[in-house]
């Protein structure tokens, strides 16, 4: 059977229109465009582009044809993408938010971020998303800092009678943002401070929430937080896969690419860890 050829992924272009400094590690920037008007109504709550970025010392910047370069250059001036949940977007005003953890000099997008001022251009692909609250479930929420503006989306997205547990790892207490909650939402914010990513998340989260039966789970963020809690949740409590998102959005130590070509085979050896406990 002859395989269909995959359809030629269209890259968007958006403008910088300004930015804000939310915490001491995070900053927003908010995006405009004519191209935003293309985007389809966004159904998730963590929706997601992949922003463009030529790799350092390439000599090129956007805008560019990411297939024309390429078919035309070696690999190691590729353009290469990181992976950013869309924070808000309005359709009226034209302009689509993005939060970004800001940590220093090193990588390609958070050192973009920091320096982005209005005018600026950068080229993206998306928007991808899965998740969206449902409005009768009881819900988990908890992330840590990469996860904080789909979990800022979804409380968002949620009717006021929604009952809603939420942790949230930041660094510190300067790290912590406002979010919309109500008198049915319980959030618990846990401060990381040198202890490893997602480790204090994973304690907390064993130690202040019980699954009921209508729970419906969402939790990213450090692949370690998450091997950590699935087997909380599928092993130690068996709840149906279906009623949770659950994901590593980054691992510590790995690039983007090494991440993304890695992150399979993880996901398969905890699924065999999670059988093997489950039935020994």
């Amino acid at each position: 059977m002859t395989e269909r050829p995959r359809p030629k992924r269209v890259a968007r272009s958006a403008t910088v229109v300004r930015t804000e400094q939310l915490s001491p590690a995070m900053v927003r920037v908010v995006l405009g465009g004519p191209d935003l008007a293309a985007l389809p109504e966004l159904e998730f709550t963590d929706h997601y582009v992949k922003l463009l970025f030529a790799p350092a010392g390439a000599g090129y910047a956007w805008p560019f044809d990411p297939d024309e370069i390429r078919a035309s250059r070696p690999a190691e001036q590729w353009p290469v993408t990181r992976t950013y949940t869309i924070r808000w977007f309005d359709r009226e005003a034209g302009e689509l938010a993005i939060d970004f953890v800001v940590h220093g000099d090193a990588g390609l997008a958070a050192p973009w971020a920091a320096q982005a001022r209005p005018g600026d251009e950068i080229g993206f692909f998306g928007p991808g998303g899965g998740y969206v609250p449902e409005p009768g479930a009881a819900h988990l929420l908890a992330g840590d800092e990469a996860a904080l503006p789909a979990i800022a989306a979804a409380l968002d997205r949620l009717p006021a009678d929604a009952e809603a547990e939420v942790y949230v790892e930041v660094a510190g207490p300067a790290d912590e943002l406002p979010l919309r909650v109500t008198d049915k939402t319980r959030l618990t914010w846990v401060h990381r401070g040198d202890a490893p990513y997602g480790a204090p998340l994973a304690r907390a989260v064993r130690s202040g929430w019980t699954p009921g039966p209508n729970a419906q789970v969402f939790v990213h963020g450090n692949a370690e937080l998450v091997r950590d809690l699935r087997r909380f949740l599928f092993v130690e409590h068996r709840l149906d896969r279906r009623a949770v998102s659950i994901s590593g959005y980054w691992r510590t130590g790995y690039t983007e690419e090494r991440w993304q070509s890695t992150k399979r085979e993880l996901v398969e050896q905890m699924e065999r860890d999670e059988a093997a406990a489950a039935h020994p």
